[in-house]
């Protein structure tokens, strides 16, 4: 009698060690691939240092408000780049700023050269901004203008 209590002893020990081994197995995590994650997409930064990804409007000359974008619609916004049909407000200064008259000029906004940002190097955002002129061209001012943007 006391083989077979042994024997069954052992035999249970061996199922339950054999049970655990199947459902630590089962629970682990597949291994990992080897695709990276595409990085998060870039933002556009502000003169005042907001974060924002497809604004509305954008104002390009932060110190007196003569120049900004309005009504953008964005086709594009990726790790590359980002595309908007908009139009760009400025003022004529004439006879002087304070005085002047803001015309509309639509335009094509292109975002490139996304880099990783100073204030938050986790964060990645665009550093160049061009504006295509579609139709007559502000006084000055060439067909395609390119900026640097905030940093």
């Amino acid at each position: 009698m006391r083989g077979s209590l042994v024997g069954t002893t052992v035999s249970l020990a061996a199922g339950v060690l054999l049970t655990a081994a199947m459902t630590t197995a089962s629970a682990s995590p597949p291994p990992p691939t080897h695709r990276t994650a595409p990085p998060p997409r870039p933002i556009l930064v502000d003169c005042l240092w907001h974060r924002t990804v497809r604004p509305a409007d954008f104002i390009l000359a932060c110190g007196d408000g003569n120049s900004r974008l309005t009504a953008m619609h964005w086709s594009r916004w990726n790790g590359r780049a980002a595309t908007a049909a908009g139009v760009n407000l400025l003022n004529d200064c004439k006879p002087y700023c304070a005085a002047g008259t803001f015309r509309r000029y639509p335009v094509t906004v292109r975002l490139d050269g996304a880099q990783p940002w100073k204030k938050d190097p986790g964060v990645r955002h665009y550093t160049r901004m061009s504006l295509t002129y579609t139709g007559a061209l502000p006084e000055g001012f060439q067909r395609v203008m390119t900026y640097p943007l905030w940093d």
